[in-house]
């Protein structure tokens, strides 16, 4: 049997091995995915234990998506824009490849939403990994200008830097005032119960606000748009679509997303 896993630290919260083995039953797919608590300096190490003992391909999650695209042989475009790695397989020659499914899964999500992309314009609130992960994607599925706001300006600018054309950035006090038809929050404020420090202002042409985080309570982010009567929607959507690009790139068959989302809902109380 073929076996799978993520890598983390921590792990044990992680939602992918109940994902996959959703995606294995709904497509006839014969395989194993665990998942592996690897040590914060010791993830090449568990990579090649794993690949020793028949491991096939791996997801990988903080903090170790750095460490995977250096570890990679071979990168897709997607992971050189992301400059992180979250699926690693091992092609035909035997060489190590990294890709970065997080940007198709959040376009995935927002396409099942029936979200503005075509010609819109996003706002992204955050400048990290997660941002630099879901430009290039969303620039790809026709979203005509991005805007990075962050805290601290010259992260977004690095960010934006990276793309040619229709990405721009700023910290939050100087966000452009022209409409933002999508507000992407790419920080970790609700960790903390916290919110990216927007104007709402920014807001009123707003059709849908996602904040890629997920929990059995509505994040900061979202419970504020919500006060501004802003349709929301949380980032498990996300969570599943990456996993559903993950699987179809290991085993040449993509999986429903919609039946394993609504079942893994239920199973959070969500």
């Amino acid at each position: 049997m073929d076996r799978y896993a993520v890598f983390g630290h921590p792990i044990a919260h992680s939602k992918s091995p109940l994902i996959h083995s959703w995606f294995a039953e709904q497509t006839g797919q014969s395989l194993s995915y665990e998942a592996i608590l690897a040590p914060q300096d010791g993830f090449a190490e568990s990579w090649a234990e794993f690949v020793r003992t028949g491991g096939r391909g791996g997801n990988v999650t903080v903090p170790f998506k750095e460490q995977a695209f250096a570890l990679a042989g071979q990168l897709s475009a997607r992971a050189k824009q992301a400059g992180a790695v979250n699926t690693l397989y091992i092609d035909s020659a035997g060489v190590l490849c990294g890709d970065n499914t997080d940007g198709l899964g959040l376009v995935a999500d927002l396409q099942r939403l029936a979200a503005p992309l075509i010609n819109a314009s996003v706002l992204v609130l955050g400048a990290g990994g997660a941002a630099r992960g879901v430009v290039g994607p969303l620039l790809d599925s026709g979203v005509s200008k991005v805007h990075i706001a962050n805290r601290t300006a010259s992260k977004a600018e690095q960010i934006a830097a990276l793309f040619q054309h229709h990405v721009s950035a700023s910290g939050y006090g100087n966000i452009p005032h022209e409409p933002w038809h999508l507000v992407i929050n790419a920080t970790s404020s609700g960790l903390s119960a916290e919110r990216p420090p927007l104007d709402e202002a920014h807001l009123a042409a707003t059709q849908l606000a996602y904040d890629m985080l997920y929990g059995k309570e509505p994040t900061a982010f979202l419970a504020w748009c919500a006060e501004h009567q802003i349709v929301c929607a949380d980032g498990l959507g996300m969570l599943v679509g990456q996993a559903a690009e993950a699987f179809a790139i290991w085993r040449g068959v993509k999986p429903q997303v919609e039946p394993v989302l609504k079942r893994l809902r239920q199973e959070l109380g969500l």
